[in-house]
């Protein structure tokens, strides 16, 4: 099915249809240029009609068994394995996905939806003793009611997933507003596969719009108790003093700035392989787990950087379709100029560019930086984009010092070293919420914690509230 001309509209209350606002975000194949589509804005009405539908089917949703949810995970993984060619294919043409990652997303998201199924089927009352004789303490995990989610561009179907689906799976409904760069494989491409697994209607809404059209409506909405966010810490910061007013809880994964940490008895061949992959996955736009600063021993900069140099020329850029390629496009050429004037600022201030990455309309290709001073503006802010910086330390201490010394910390960092005691040791001082020892710094299962977010317990913790029930048998005295 062409899914940018039949999924390029609101999705409400298991209806798709237009929407209603006085502009277009317009979809763009951010390889090619071409339009994908052109899909009418949802308004504030639209929204609100969203969230009421999504608390009308979530009364009867929470009152369903684990078995029937557990249910529509697994037909959506079915789902997947059928449609694996028109799905990847679509990630590729709206999010400049390389084939070979798409793939990749596709596999994650499978496990995303079969840890979401264990969720449905996990116990959601506890019995806690009491000091009290005769008295039973129950503890009660319910849903949380509504949840509002916003995703973001990078990782876009698996992003959505990773909200939606263990809220669903724990009684929950959704309100799913993608990132207008991915509004389809973000937003509803996710509503079609549910749609298509069994999912009741009202339970996933999806809103294609913009806080242009819609101000704080999503945030601010009384049907809405729970807002899980992805993207950028200044979003993050609006979002949460908004909730916050209304006393709403709020689920931020942040992106951020990540270290690589390269220590001198690592295996360095195997370092500047997990490098490359950590930071130019996504072409370096993969938010947390996209790490910016690689920082290596003195006694071996010279030997790592080669490696690594060497490593990350011979990375395939160009068309995504292509499935030797590894180096797609980004979301704009607007972007594309905002990282070549990142590198002319970087080397106006006296960083060596070891590789310059050449730019073909929104492909570009990585550039290799080192010599920037530990001070540098470019180390204190996210690049979102295939620019890496290699940084010396001598010691344990300034590779800690330097891992924190960006614009905050990231989600996923790496330490390489063949000592393992010394590689946890560092592993627990990096503040990076998620660490890999001898590995890249992106990896991501689904049943681990994920910087304590949405992952495992993070997702029950989120999307659950708790309520106590005490049972007395038989008589006892009052305390007062």
């Amino acid at each position: 099915m062409s899914y940018f001309a039949n999924l390029a509209l609101q999705y409400i209350d298991g209806a798709w249809r237009p929407g209603t606002g006085s502009w277009d975000l317009i979809d763009f194949d951010p390889y090619s240029g071409e339009k994908l589509a052109a899909v009418t804005v949802a308004t504030a009405d639209e929204v609100d009609e969203a969230y009421r539908a999504a608390g009308r089917a979530q009364r009867g949703w929470a009152g369903a068994s684990g078995f029937a949810r557990r249910t529509i995970c697994e037909r959506a993984v079915r789902l997947i394995e059928e449609r694996a060619e028109e799905l990847a294919d679509a990630l590729v043409t709206e999010a400049g996905t390389p084939r070979v990652r798409a793939d990749f997303e596709l596999g994650l998201a499978k496990e995303c939806l079969r840890e979401a199924g264990g969720l449905a089927m996990r116990p959601h009352t506890r019995l806690l003793p009491s000091p009290v004789a005769g008295k039973e303490n129950q503890v009660h995990h319910e849903p949380v009611g509504v949840v509002g989610v916003i995703s973001p561009f990078h990782y876009p179907f698996l992003m959505a997933l990773t909200s939606v689906a263990p809220a669903l799976a724990l009684g929950n409904a959704v309100v799913l507003k993608p990132h207008q760069n991915t509004p389809v494989c973000g937003g509803t491409l996710v509503a079609k596969l549910l749609q298509d697994a069994g999912l009741p209607a009202g339970l996933l809404n999806v809103l294609l719009t913009d806080i242009a059209e819609i101000g704080d409506a999503l945030i601010e909405h009384p049907a809405a108790q729970v807002i899980s966010f992805t993207g950028s810490d200044k979003t993050a910061r609006h979002i949460a003093a908004v909730a916050a007013g209304h006393f709403k809880r709020t689920v931020l994964e942040l992106n951020g700035d990540s270290a690589f940490v390269v220590c001198e008895d690592a295996d360095l061949p195997r370092a500047a392989e997990a490098a490359a992959v950590s930071r130019f996955v996504h072409q370096g736009q993969g938010g947390s787990t996209c790490v910016s600063r690689i920082l290596v021993h003195h006694a071996v900069e010279r030997e790592f950087t080669e490696a690594f140099v060497e490593r990350v020329r011979e990375l395939p850029a160009g068309d995504p379709r292509d499935p030797k390629t590894r180096i797609g496009p980004l979301l704009s050429p607007a972007q594309a100029d905002a990282v070549a004037l990142l590198t002319d600022q970087a080397a106006g201030e006296g960083a060596r560019v070891l590789l310059r990455g050449a730019a073909e309309g929104s492909v570009v290709r990585p550039t290799v930086l080192a010599g920037l001073d530990a001070g540098s503006p470019l180390l204190r802010q996210e690049i979102f984009g295939p620019v890496a910086a290699v940084l010396p330390f001598e010691a344990d201490e300034e590779a800690v010092r330097l891992a924190g010394g960006g614009v905050h910390t990231g989600l996923g960092g790496a330490v390489h070293t063949a000592d393992l005691q010394r590689g946890m040791a560092l592993s627990r001082r990096l503040r990076s919420g998620v660490v890999h020892v001898n590995g890249p710094g992106t990896l991501d299962e689904p049943s681990v914690p994920f910087g304590g977010q949405l992952r495992g317990e993070g997702a029950w913790a989120a999307f659950t509230t708790q309520r106590w029930v005490s049972v007395q048998r038989g008589r006892t005295e009052f305390p007062f």
